[in-house]
């Protein structure tokens, strides 16, 4: 089980959050997010992939954060199609890993997904709501019983630190993972590391 910590920008919090073993850690480059990093922080983590979340960001800007900041992966939480997937991929072929978000309330969410088949890497379901990620609620798990897909998924929507045993509890062949942010917070942008800590260990 993937475990991908995200919302990150203090060089302190970083190295605390990285040194907990986890698989991937995410740095928004949306504006109009909390948890926006508008300066690159003193530290950058080593151990672990690193992830660049965008919002219709354009391709130029993408790329730009990619090299700045040796981005592994890049994470597409807006609504952009196939085709400005393919055009990432044009520049960085396999090099790079691209998760796709969606955002997921029903059953006919995930009839979305089905354009991206064989485009994105990974899909991440969040919760749907008027703010876009980092909201700190959950969907129904039980939606995603629905997914026909083939492209494996991160699990993501307010899971927090009291959901060990309902995380532990959730089967689905796809689901490669979960991903954590807010409900792990001391303040938008820096994680509660002990919470982290006890939480993956209760994993």
């Amino acid at each position: 089980m993937m475990i991908k910590v995200c919302g990150m920008r203090d060089a302190d919090n970083i190295r605390a959050a990285e040194a907990l073993g986890i698989d991937l850690m995410g740095f928004i480059f949306w504006p109009k997010s909390s948890r926006y990093v508008s300066e690159k922080p003193a530290y950058l983590p080593t151990q672990c992939r690193r992830v660049g979340v965008f919002v219709d960001a354009a391709v130029d800007d993408i790329c730009q954060h990619v090299e700045d900041y040796a981005l592994d992966v890049i994470q597409l939480h807006g609504k952009e199609t196939p085709a400005y997937i393919q055009a990432l991929r044009s520049l960085y072929g396999d090099s790079i890993t691209i998760i796709k978000a969606f955002n997921i309330a029903t059953a006919e969410d995930l009839q979305q997904t089905a354009c991206y088949e064989g485009q994105a890497d990974y899909f991440l379901f969040d919760t749907k709501a008027q703010q876009v990620g980092g909201n700190g609620t959950k969907f129904d798990w039980t939606v995603l019983d629905s997914y026909a897909g083939e492209t494996p998924f991160l699990l993501s929507g307010g899971i927090g630190p009291e959901d060990a045993e309902q995380v532990r509890a959730f089967h689905h062949p796809w689901c490669i993972g979960m991903d954590l942010n807010s409900r792990f917070e001391l303040a938008p942008g820096l994680k509660d590391i002990q919470q982290l800590k006890t939480f993956i260990k209760a994993l």
